[in-house]
């Protein structure tokens, strides 16, 4: 199954980050399950709707165009230690990405923790109404509860028996 999991460090770059991601799904030998936290979940959605694919989003942005705005200048990579400028060219890539509605809301499944501090989950749950939805209390922006649902994210990405 390790083989079966991949998770790149994305570009800074909206436009590049989904090229790369889109390299991946052309590339894989079997069906591509998209899972996606924060910016990657409005990626995954993206890409769902591009692709015809299922995707977990967990936390997911839903306006990030919008909600990244206020962060144009210099940046650091939480998990690199990068230093990059955010632009507005990002932003506008960003916006092109954005999915008004889903083409088929079965594909999804939205996990939400409502004490996210980053992200307003409510706004997450209107946008994927009709999706598959776990919306829990408390917890924050890395959703807490994880472990507790890797099993049936396994089957979900139909890498384990239903």
């Amino acid at each position: 199954m390790a083989d079966s999991f991949n998770c790149p460090q994305l570009p800074v770059s909206p436009r590049a980050a989904i090229a790369l991601a889109e390299d991946i799904i052309a590339a894989s030998p079997t069906q591509v399950t998209l899972v996606g936290s924060s910016l990657g979940g409005y990626y995954a959605t993206y890409l769902g709707e591009q692709h015809g694919l299922k995707a977990l989003l967990v936390n997911p942005a839903v306006i990030a165009h919008i909600s990244l705005a206020e962060h144009l200048g210099p940046q650091t990579n939480l998990y690199t230690g990068e230093r990059f400028e955010f632009t507005r060219a990002h932003i506008a890539e960003l916006e092109a990405l954005e999915v008004p509605h889903l083409a088929e809301p079965g594909r999804y499944w939205l996990m939400v923790e409502e004490g996210d501090e980053v992200l307003d989950y409510r706004l997450a749950v209107k946008k994927y109404a009709g999706a598959r939805q776990t919306v829990l209390p408390g917890g924050n922006h890395s959703f807490t509860r994880w472990a507790d649902y890797l099993d049936d994210v396994l089957k979900f990405a139909g890498l384990a028996a239903v």
